[in-house]
């Protein structure tokens, strides 16, 4: 499989995180080094995650109303959805081993 992390908006981003029970949205800019260094991970999970959760990208310059919303101030900065409700959060690249661990106490 070879699928991309779905464009999130501001238009969309209920209906994004209502899409599924869990979401891993990544809240980025073009310009950020780290965020950069960070979207190999995201595509890995969007593939091996697949069917699973939704994982999402959402441009933070593009979509500052949403960005406002959830109080993003630092990039990247990954908010985990759990029936539309922000229930986890990550600020900062990572290893992929602490998104993983972060999703797997989400998924039970």
């Amino acid at each position: 499989m070879n699928s991309e992390p779905a464009k999130v908006t501001d238009s969309n981003f209920n209906e994004m995180v209502n899409k599924r029970s869990l979401a891993l949205i990544d809240c980025w800019a073009p310009w950020c080094g780290p965020c950069l260094a960070l979207a190999p991970i995201i595509e890995e999970l969007t593939n091996e995650y697949a069917g699973k959760i939704l994982v999402g990208k959402l441009n933070v310059d593009d979509n500052p109303k949403t960005a406002e919303c959830f109080q993003i101030f630092t990039i990247p900065t990954m908010l985990i959805m759990k029936d539309g409700n922000e229930v986890d959060r990550i600020v900062g690249l990572v290893p992929k081993k602490y998104i993983e661990a972060v999703l797997r106490r989400q998924l039970g």
